[in-house]
């Protein structure tokens, strides 16, 4: 699977400033952003599949758990101003493959990550 070649970098500032964490080599599910102490501060983030460009998708969720307001990116991608999202992100799963529409509703509704990923809860 592709997940080892995933790099992402979360911001708390626009541009690619302020504070920043960074997951390498392997896909993640976030349930609650407040166990990493960056729940509502993502403003700016860097997606990458080192391997294949276009196999990565990130998922950000405004609250808890992958509910509520969804944001969803595929491919690698810089975002430096997430605009009205900007602030809101409670829950995020970031995978090394193109995940479907179908797929994330289906994460949505039966709130279950993908089984090749680290959970991390609150």
């Amino acid at each position: 699977m592709a997940n080892r070649d995933v790099r992402l970098s979360l911001f708390a500032d626009t541009d690619f400033e302020g504070r920043r964490i960074r997951f390498t080599r392997g896909g993640a599910a976030v349930r609650d952003a407040r166990a990493l102490s960056f729940n509502g501060m993502l403003s700016s983030f860097r997606l990458q599949n080192v391997v294949a460009s276009r196999e990565v998708t990130l998922v950000l969720w405004s609250q808890t758990n992958f509910r509520g307001t969804r944001r969803v990116f595929r491919g690698s991608v810089n975002v430096d101003d997430l605009g009205s999202f900007d602030n809101r992100m409670s829950s995020f799963i970031v995978v090394g493959r193109r995940l479907t529409d179908a797929q994330i509703n289906s994460i949505t509704t039966n709130n279950r990550p993908p089984q090749d990923v680290v959970v991390i809860q609150q």
